[in-house]
């Protein structure tokens, strides 16, 4: 049975991801893996030799079991539904939940409602993006989910071959029988001749799935996809977050972690050779 699982800092804008992750799960016939990371503040170690954290751990034990209360009063008996708090660093517990469960996705929400919230779990969802190995779903805190229809893909035809993880995307379009739309987001004035040649790779790789392909032409092109997605209705973005070497994470901005912060579209961040 395919798993979503969702990490939660009980934050309203997790709460409305978890929402959005059990309506999806009743699309696909899924079950929900909702986690909690308990992470202890390194600068209190001295104040925390006497706070018990085994009390600590059952109030965020009953802090996810009304969460799981929250969505079965919504969804009813149709979802299962399985919640585990756990102690550690964020990014290597939820790591090794999902070596566990081996999720179909994993659904979080994209940034918080407060500032603080904006700066630690934003932070926590974009790394994500760009390390886990398994689909990453981050949700704005205002998205609903209702189908996924319609499915963009931002790519900017180089290495479409050791890049595009073909069959993720054609499990996902077929699962929720949607249409695919591909944005170039190369600009159209500086075309190439390894262009031409990537792109034919590319059409021959999706020509299943029969694509719309789209040219994004803003100068801004974060911005022109953001915008596309928005005018275009699309359901679901598919980005594909690349590795940096450090000179390029020093000369590049961040394009995934742009998409996530100002999208109001949902956005999946997929990974080439998914194990």
């Amino acid at each position: 049975m395919k798993t979503i699982v969702i990490p939660t800092d009980f934050s309203p804008v997790a709460l409305n991801a978890s929402l959005y992750a059990a309506d999806m799960a009743l699309a696909i016939d899924a079950r929900l893996h909702i986690i909690h990371v308990y992470q202890i503040p390194i600068s209190y170690g001295e104040i925390l030799a006497a706070v018990n954290i085994e009390e600590m751990m059952a109030d965020a034990g009953r802090t996810i079991d009304e969460i799981k209360s929250k969505i079965q009063q919504r969804c009813g008996e149709r979802l299962t539904i399985v919640t585990e708090v756990r102690m550690g660093d964020f990014f290597s517990e939820l790591k090794i939940c999902c070596e566990e469960v081996k999720p179909y996705t994993v659904v979080m929400g994209s940034q918080g409602s407060t500032a603080a919230e904006r700066l630690i779990f934003g932070n926590h969802a974009i790394y994500a993006m760009k390390h886990l190995i398994w689909p990453l779903i981050t949700v704005p805190p205002e998205a609903v989910f209702s189908s996924i229809k319609m499915i963009g893909l931002a790519c900017d035809f180089n290495q479409v071959v050791h890049t595009l993880p073909t069959d993720e995307i054609k499990l996902l379009v077929h699962d929720f029988n949607a249409e695919l739309h591909v944005l170039n987001t190369g600009k159209k004035t500086e075309v190439k001749p390894e262009m031409i040649f990537e792109s034919g790779l590319l059409q021959e790789m999706l020509v299943s799935l029969n694509p719309k392909y789209h040219f994004i032409t803003s100068e801004n092109t974060d911005q022109g996809i953001v915008d596309f997605a928005e005018q275009n209705h699309i359901d679901l973005l598919i980005v594909l977050p690349k590795r940096h070497s450090l000179t390029d994470v020093l000369i590049h901005r961040s394009h995934t972690k742009q998409l996530v912060l100002h999208s109001h579209v949902p956005v999946m961040a997929l990974h080439h050779h998914l194990k």
